[in-house]
């Protein structure tokens, strides 16, 4: 199973971000994060970025919406270019309506959890996503520690998946490294944020290259990747 690397263009260079995007375009997506100061202690960018990000690269943007009223403003996100648009669970007024509402404008939905917030409640909406996305750090700024606590929600989120017979992505966002994205894979997840382990690497797009081959070798040990 092909493993996908997002690198985060939070750990970017904001002054030249479409060279910035170039840099990997090896990448499979492009990772955004939204942040609006309310949700997360932290003000990143809007859709006039998102808008110009998706004129300047061929990768696909993956946006990550760190903000209150995701049902308000994630379509508009879709718009702007986004191929795939992640809202919080925490923050959503309706979870359900609003990725089916994103699906139907023509990109893939997915649901973000804080590492706080556990899978099971949400069981029966795994269905209406496309991808899931387990924090792997508290949300709000990048170069955060990689919380191993997170393994086992990973684990748990993986067997749900498989369950249910989902062709869902399983994506992790924090603190994603060649020293943490083989525990990652082995614990069920197939697409990897990379913000600094990219960005602050001499060469961006070995980076990206490195990562994939530590993610692919170490799922095609794992457990439940051996199982399909």
């Amino acid at each position: 199973m092909a493993a996908q690397i997002n690198p985060s263009i939070l750990s970017a260079d904001f002054a030249r971000l479409a060279d910035e995007a170039r840099a990997v375009e090896g990448a499979d997506w492009l990772h955004v994060d939204v942040m609006d100061n309310h949700f997360v202690p932290n003000l990143t960018l809007g859709v006039p970025v998102v808008e110009s990000l998706a004129r300047a690269t061929d990768t696909p943007l993956d946006c990550h919406l760190m903000i209150e009223a995701p049902d308000r403003w994630a379509p508009q996100y879709v718009e702007a270019g986004a191929g795939s648009v992640t809202f919080h669970v925490e923050a959503a007024a309706a979870p359900v309506r609003l990725a089916r509402e994103i699906r139907a404008k023509g990109a893939r939905a997915s649901m973000a959890l804080r590492p706080a917030t556990p899978i099971e409640p949400y069981e029966d909406l795994l269905p209406e996503l496309d991808m899931l996305l387990i924090m792997t750090v508290e949300p709000g700024f990048g170069g955060q520690a990689f919380l191993d606590i997170m393994l086992p929600k990973i684990r748990r989120t993986r067997e749900l998946i498989d369950k249910h017979g989902l062709e869902l992505w399983l994506q992790v966002d924090g603190g994603v490294s060649d020293t943490t994205i083989e525990r990652c894979a082995d614990a069920g997840a197939d697409v990897f944020v990379a913000g600094s382990a990219v960005y602050g690497a001499a060469d961006p797009a070995e980076a990206v290259r490195s990562l994939r081959a530590r993610a692919e070798t170490a799922t095609a040990k794992a457990s439940w990747a051996c199982d399909h």
